[in-house]
């Protein structure tokens, strides 16, 4: 059995969230509403039956996959390729404070994803290390048809357009991923499809 389906799901509400503050690689707990959120999410995330989770190593996407895992008994695996994007000098500060610091960049960012903050990542450099995480798991032999990624929401962009063969001058016209939400891709001749983007539980 080879691997056929990734379901790849941001993080509940963080600290940081819900102060507007960037995070990147900071590791940001998850606040009360985050944990209710994951908690809320994961009996509709069970419905894909996982043969394996894998979290980025910082926390809040870490608890965020123990949620899921100790509730469905599926394995769980670590793996930092998954981390946020590194956003450099950015990191901690609002928006409106990158604004004041340096007008007009974080438009930039948003749109060119080739471009990246002072001493962090571009999105085409999170998707380069995200994909291993992927080839890994399509040439390493184990027996997963469904795999979850736990991970972040600039992350989960960034791989979903690589592996759905985005042009990358197309890659900003993906929406972002609330918290808790997901993205559902299924392979089939050798190629990723998008079957869901941004898709969650309200309630």
């Amino acid at each position: 059995m080879s691997l056929r389906r990734l379901v790849l799901w941001r993080h509940g509400e963080t600290d940081f969230n819900a102060a507007g503050r960037m995070q990147g690689h900071l590791d940001s707990a998850l606040t009360e509403v985050g944990w209710n959120q994951a908690r809320f999410a994961a009996p509709a995330l069970a419905r894909f039956a996982p043969d394996l989770v894998i979290a980025s190593d910082l926390r809040r996407a870490t608890d965020t996959a123990t949620v899921l895992t100790e509730a469905i008994g599926v394995p769980l695996r670590i793996d930092k390729r998954l981390r946020e994007t590194h956003l450099g000098e950015w990191q901690g500060l609002t928006g409106a404070e990158v604004d004041v610091r340096a007008p007009g960049e974080r438009e930039r960012w948003r749109s060119d994803a080739t471009w990246a903050p002072p001493g962090g990542e571009s999105r085409v450099d999170v998707a380069d290390r995200a994909q291993e995480v992927v080839a890994d798991l399509l040439r390493g032999g184990e027996d997963h048809e469904t795999v979850l990624l736990a991970a972040h929401g600039g992350l989960i962009l960034a791989l979903t357009a690589r592996l759905i063969d985005l042009p990358v001058s197309h890659w900003p016209t993906l929406g972002g991923i609330a918290n808790c939400h997901w993205v559902e891709l299924g392979r089939r001749d050798d190629a990723w499809r998008l079957l869901a983007y941004n898709a969650g539980m309200t309630g």
